[in-house]
């Protein structure tokens, strides 16, 4: 048996070693027969049509292979790149760990229902007044938003500090105004969405809105500089003002409070804004401007905004508890 399927397998491939040699010479004649005609051809005949492509081979047919196109704006695209907290600053720790609850506390009001303001009426049991039409509402504002009950989800907090200066030798030389540009930039330390910070818009120049012929400002003067902190740099700058700037200088008292008289429903009484301002000479009080003081050759006093989520009713008063657990003295007029 085994000698028998050795023999088979011997005969197996003698076939198709005699095939291939077939199909080998069959190929290797055609070439010649191309070959031979194209070189028995005259050159002045025209060459033979080529043979026609089916549809089916240009479907089958492979892309011929390029270089590969860089998308190079997809390479250099701009990445948000975002600074994380590396530490928290400690007056917004001492605020969320300490101030946060002392407010909630001091601030709370017992059987506090507040009502939305609305427009005066006439007394509809009055015959004298009950056919008039309604009186219109007095002054030239309108509806002030109710406070809303005090509770853990809006305890006041500070959103952002603004800080002005208005430049009065801009009116004759409008270079002045680039030393008080560079103070509140080293005051506040922010710059057009510097770190990453979209919000930031940096110091911004301010110009006057209308023409005024006492003060001899005409329209679109550049006049006066702000900017705006938020965030760490916010609670960083309240530190340096607590703890550098005021206790040096000696005629500050305190932030000037009104009367216990004054009105309560005034438009300054219901933003949630303490506002108070600082003499040229308490400039030279902050490190940043102190270490270079020969880099500034004005000193400007400048206004301070302190703004908070505090509105309606009782919300400066509110708002003086929060800055005041921050170390800034009040004191009564």
């Amino acid at each position: 048996m085994l000698q028998i399927r050795a023999a088979s397998t011997l005969v197996r491939s003698a076939e198709a070693a005699a095939i291939g040699s077939t199909s080998a010479v069959n190929n290797a004649a055609a070439l010649a027969a191309a070959g031979a005609g194209t070189k028995g051809r005259n050159k002045n005949q025209p060459p033979r049509p080529a043979k026609p492509i089916p549809a089916e081979a240009y479907a089958l047919r492979k892309a011929p292979k390029t270089h590969k196109q860089w998308n190079y704006t997809r390479m250099y695209q701009k990445v948000p790149i975002r600074l994380g907290p590396i530490s928290e600053p400690r007056i917004l720790s001492h605020y969320n760990n300490t101030l946060a609850d002392d407010l909630l506390y001091l601030t709370y009001r017992h059987n506090e229902n507040p009502q939305p303001q609305q427009h005066p009426k006439h007394d509809t049991n009055n015959p004298y007044t009950k056919n008039r039409p309604i009186p219109p509402p007095k002054g030239g504002r309108g509806l002030r938003p109710s406070a809303k009950p005090t509770s853990d989800e809006n305890v006041v907090k500070l959103e952002k500090i603004v800080i002005h200066t208005m430049v009065k030798q801009a009116q004759t030389t409008k270079s002045t105004i680039s030393s008080a540009m560079a103070l509140l930039r080293q005051l506040s330390g922010e710059t057009e969405k510097g770190g990453g910070k979209d919000y930031a818009e940096g110091v911004q120049l301010c110009r006057a809105r209308k023409k005024s012929t006492e003060f001899r400002v005409p329209r679109n003067l550049p006049i006066s500089v702000k900017v705006e902190i938020k965030g760490e740099r916010m609670y960083d700058f309240i530190g340096t003002l607590a703890e550098f700037v005021l206790p040096r200088m000696r005629d500050f008292a305190g932030i000037t409070m009104p009367p216990p008289s004054s009105n309560p429903s005034t438009p300054s009484a219901t933003s949630g804004v303490v506002a108070f301002g600082l003499p040229p000479a308490a400039m030279t009080l902050f490190p940043q401007v102190e270490v270079n003081l020969d880099s500034y050759p004005m000193s400007h006093g400048i206004h301070i905004d302190f703004v908070t989520n505090a509105r309606g009713k009782y919300a400066q008063d509110r708002a003086r508890t929060l800055v005041s657990g921050f170390r800034i003295p009040f004191v009564r007029a």
